[in-house]
């Protein structure tokens, strides 16, 4: 994965506007991590292929990254996204690591399911 390049990662969503599309979105903030210390309140989110179509996408910020896809009936959103990948498939996977370089959130966008 690379930083994030504002140009490049709206052309792909641009690309998957309006399109079937499966949505991975995570986010951990340390999962498992209050087995170090009691007082630590871990909490986190997944879903995994979300069938879905978007009519509008856009990437905003300066960085770390918001990026918000409008649905017919509201939106998806992620935020803190510092890294991308366009892979060998075609899909565009979107992470956020923290300052030490643990992920603390991904969204994933692809024509075709996760696997």
């Amino acid at each position: 994965m690379e930083f994030v390049q504002l140009d490049k990662v709206q052309a792909v969503i641009d690309r998957l506007c309006e399109k079937e599309v499966y949505v991975h979105l995570e986010t951990t903030n340390g999962a498992y991590a209050n087995h170090n210390d009691e007082s630590f309140f871990n909490s986190g989110a997944y879903i995994r292929n979300a069938k879905l179509q978007y009519e509008y996408g856009k990437i905003t910020g300066e960085g770390p990254y918001r990026i918000g896809l409008k649905t017919e009936i509201g939106w998806v959103y992620a935020e803190g996204i510092t890294h991308y990948e366009v892979d060998n498939q075609n899909r565009l996977l979107l992470a956020g690591l923290d300052f030490t370089g643990k992920l603390a959130v991904a969204l994933e966008i692809s024509e075709t399911p996760f696997e």
